[in-house]
């Protein structure tokens, strides 16, 4: 007989998961070179041009990517240190798989192929927000210069299907897992 009330779905305790180390891909390894190269980048950007940069810079776009709110150019830090919030929280969630949410159908024998899943799919959404993160932060301060107007409405749809892309591809991989 069934112990769970019908539409419940039974989430298995992570203390019951199996522990599996297992280590980084080349492809994990890459996309964080990837990643952080973009991250760092931006803030090289930044700093480099912080003198130059005049007291109202971009603080928001709207959807189309145009600027509909300026701020003090200290507001700029605001999304360097929301990416190494992120990517400092998503680091430390990738070693723990076994902690992140699964089918019930996770056992023994395939825990280690979902785990690896997982954890591929957490790094590549990690490294392409600290992408996003960073794009915007150079074009913030490219438009706070003078270079650029705007992000341009094919940015949010980019950004959205990039982070999605990822998702999508996992879930239909982890269907195929048995």
């Amino acid at each position: 007989m069934n112990k769970h009330p019908v539409g419940v779905m039974r989430i298995s305790n992570s203390l019951e998961r199996p522990k599996i180390k297992l280590l980084k891909t080349k492809s994990e390894w890459l996309f964080d070179i990837i990643g952080y190269s973009f991250y760092l980048g931006s803030l090289i950007f930044l700093l480099y041009n912080w003198n130059e940069l005049p007291d109202k810079v971009p603080a928001h776009y709207n959807a189309l990517g145009e600027v509909d709110r300026w701020g003090s150019k200290m507001e700029l830090l605001i999304l360097p240190i929301v990416a190494a919030f992120m990517a400092i929280f998503v680091q430390i969630l990738e070693k723990f798989p076994e902690s992140h949410n699964y089918p019930e159908r996770l056992n023994k024998e395939n825990a280690k192929a979902l785990y690896l899943l997982s954890r591929k799919m957490i790094n590549s959404i990690k490294n392409i927000c600290l992408m996003i993160f960073s794009l915007i932060l150079i074009e913030s301060v490219s438009i706070a210069l003078g270079w650029g107007n705007e992000l341009g409405g094919w940015f949010l749809p980019i950004a959205i299907l990039s982070t999605l892309i990822p998702i999508v591809i996992g879930i239909i991989k982890q269907k195929k897992i048995r």
